[in-house]
């Protein structure tokens, strides 16, 4: 890539970085003290920001094939980013739950981080776009349901039952479908290493999503306050640390080639 065409990259970079700042400027002036849920918007919005121009900057440094991958990990964090600044002027303003604003922002970054499983393989191997079609698949069948359940167009518990449907079909991909032979056969030990985060991610730091509909939702007896605090924090673990994950890899890579 030519000087002048990253230097343009850049800048757009962050003059989308200082108009979030902006936005979150004018947010931070309805926080009221003690609005811890407030407070977790605020500082997920910012590192998933921050987190958006690293990647975007690594990308551009390691590039090649792995260009591709750290540039989706930047575009998850730059939606994400987006709408955590809506999702927190609505808490902030009316008390409510932005399950709209959340949905919109999971049926986008999802299906991304479930390409990443596809894309960090691509880097290393010829891989077949069966991986690549199946988790996509496997994401909107586990996040449709469930934001039909929590909006009321469709019965709670059946959202809930094939949302998870959804979630395992991806886990069995993962760790024993053809992903997870490609990664074992195939894969170097840094891309293995980052796939194993990677796969854990889904498995643990997914279930938060799936707990917190359940008690939130069929149960009972979770308030929202608590509810959107479990679910921002999860998000730090499943959008930035889940690139960060793909960085380390990348990193090693590009590094022992060098």
């Amino acid at each position: 890539m030519h000087r002048s065409t990253l230097n343009v990259w850049l800048k757009s970079g962050v003059v989308c970085f200082l108009a979030l700042l902006s936005s979150a400027a004018f947010a931070a002036e309805m926080l009221q003290p003690g609005d811890f849920v407030g407070y977790s918007f605020w500082l997920i919005s910012m590192a998933l920001a921050a987190a958006t121009i690293f990647f975007l900057m690594e990308s551009f440094r390691i590039g090649g094939k792995w260009g591709t991958s750290l540039t989706v990990s930047a575009l998850v964090t730059f939606i994400a980013a987006f709408h955590y600044m809506y999702m927190r002027d609505v808490w902030v303003t009316t008390g409510t739950s932005p399950t709209d604003f959340r949905y919109i922002d999971w049926m986008l970054t999802v299906p991304l981080l479930m390409i990443e499983f596809y894309l960090i393989l691509a880097a290393i191997t010829k891989v077949s776009g069966g991986i690549f079609w199946r988790l996509l698949i496997g994401a909107l069948v586990m996040l449709i349901p469930g934001y039909m359940g929590e909006a009321g167009y469709i019965n709670v518990t059946l959202g809930f039952a094939i949302g998870m449907l959804g979630w395992f079909y991806i886990l069995y991909e993962i760790f024993m479908g053809e992903a997870s032979k490609v990664a074992a056969s195939k894969a170097t030990p840094a891309v293995q290493k980052s796939y194993g985060l990677m796969k854990w991610t889904v498995t643990i730091g997914w279930s938060i999503y799936p707990i917190g509909y359940f008690f939130g939702y069929l149960v009972g007896g979770t308030d929202e306050g608590t509810l959107n605090i479990v679910y921002n924090l999860a998000d730090v673990l499943n959008k930035i640390a889940f690139g960060l994950f793909i960085w380390y890899a990348a990193n090693e890579e590009t590094s022992a080639k060098a």
